[in-house]
């Protein structure tokens, strides 16, 4: 989400270091301490309901993996969401529009997972009023209630994707492409009243997909050469199953040849990595596969000249979040990847040119008139495990 592809690019840092000490953790695993992941088994089916649902809503896909959530529980039959600003990315996301999507993501499972129960839920966006179009404060996003032995409504068929979507962060098979009509199918997924001014965009033109590849290449330098956008990535980075488990959040490395950099003092989190220095240039490389296996993209955009003089901004933001997470449930449907290629939509000063670029490219207008919400590439692959999750007792306020 939100600023997902972070993950995989560092695990390239030390340049040849890497691949030299591989060969001596030859049998360590790869893979993410079991504590850390085994939210994605799902809820215990005993559980109560607001928090078996939580058990779903937890694993929403969101910007960094901050789950930037906090779920209050006080009242009988609700569940009141708030910001938890304590998780906030303000060096890449200043105006905390990705924390608000993500919001919208988290939202939208709590929803699809109250309907699997039976439970028919009624959602109030900002019941206290909305949050400035760029600050965040101590007022709930959303409040979901319901009525007790209420008619129960029809259960989401994407229910049965939760558990099994996840977001692949590797290169894409470019033997693979993707048909016109898989744009059709994802842009089904989004609920009726989505509303808000949202519009869904995409292509699998190729003459389309080059200028859109290279600007995601070129997104990725600016914020690297942005020390402080680099460097939030690098505070947030778990290396090692030690650190993952304590944390299970934000970027989770558990490579062995990095862990052994790491355990040696040469995988360094203090500093950003000068251009043109090994863990630089494979940093780029990485995103450059990336964007190069792109087979092709879609977008969410809000009608900004609409939604910002009727206050509707963060609603905008929230609704696009909730149609993002069932578009990637519809692709994890269909064996589809959805990548989102977060750099471009990021709102900090250095970014202007790329931002107004993707502007131009997807939806033909200014920031000012239509806002991309997501940018994401998608393509085949084959399954990745699953990042790291807090639980839901890490979320729960009250």
């Amino acid at each position: 989400m939100l600023n997902t592809n972070r993950r995989r690019f560092i695990r390239l840092v030390g340049g040849g270091a890497v691949a030299v000490a591989g060969g001596a953790l030859v049998g360590c695993s790869g893979e993410y301490p079991a504590v850390a992941v085994a939210p994605w088994a799902g809820p215990a089916p005993d559980a109560d309901v607001r928090r078996w649902a939580l058990g779903y809503a937890i694993l929403a896909p969101n910007s960094h993996n901050r789950q930037p959530w906090l779920a209050d529980l006080r009242e009988a039959n609700a569940i009141a969401l708030f910001v938890d600003r304590e998780r906030m990315l303000p060096a890449t996301d200043p105006w905390f529009r990705q924390i608000v999507v993500s919001q919208g993501t988290f939202l939208e499972l709590l929803v699809i997972a109250l309907k699997e129960r039976g439970i028919a839920p009624q959602v109030q966006l900002f019941p206290q009023g909305e949050f400035a179009p760029r600050s965040v404060d101590a007022r709930p996003v959303a409040r979901v209630s319901w009525t007790p032995g209420a008619a129960a409504p029809a259960r989401d068929p994407l229910f049965a994707q939760i558990l099994r979507r996840h977001t692949a962060k590797t290169d894409y098979d470019i033997s693979r492409p993707v048909a016109p009509a898989t744009l059709t199918a994802l842009a089904s997924a989004l609920a009726p009243d989505a509303g808000d001014g949202l519009r869904v965009g995409g292509t699998v033109d190729p003459v389309r997909l080059g200028p859109l590849r290279r600007l995601c290449a070129e997104s990725a330098r600016v914020e690297l050469l942005t020390p402080r956008t680099v460097m939030e990535s690098l505070r947030l980075t778990r290396v090692g199953p030690d650190e993952i488990a304590r944390h299970r959040d934000g970027i989770s490395i558990n490579a062995p040849a990095v862990r052994m950099l790491d355990a040696a003092g040469l995988f360094d989190r203090r500093n950003p990595p000068p251009e043109g220095s090994p863990a630089f240039e494979n940093m780029m490389a990485r995103f450059e596969s990336q964007a190069g296996t792109a087979m092709g993209f879609v977008w969410l955009s809000t009608d900004t000249a609409s939604n910002t003089p009727a206050g509707r901004t963060r609603g905008a933001e929230v609704g696009a979040g909730r149609a993002y997470v069932r578009q990637q449930l519809k692709a994890a449907e269909l064996g589809l990847q959805m990548h989102p290629m977060s750099q471009a939509p990021q709102e900090f000063p250095e970014m202007k040119h790329c931002y107004d670029s993707l502007h131009e490219l997807t939806v033909g207008k200014a920031a000012a008139d239509e806002t991309v919400q997501m940018f994401s590439r998608i393509g085949y692959c084959a399954q990745m495990q699953h990042t790291p999750r807090r639980g839901v007792d890490a979320i729960v306020a009250g």
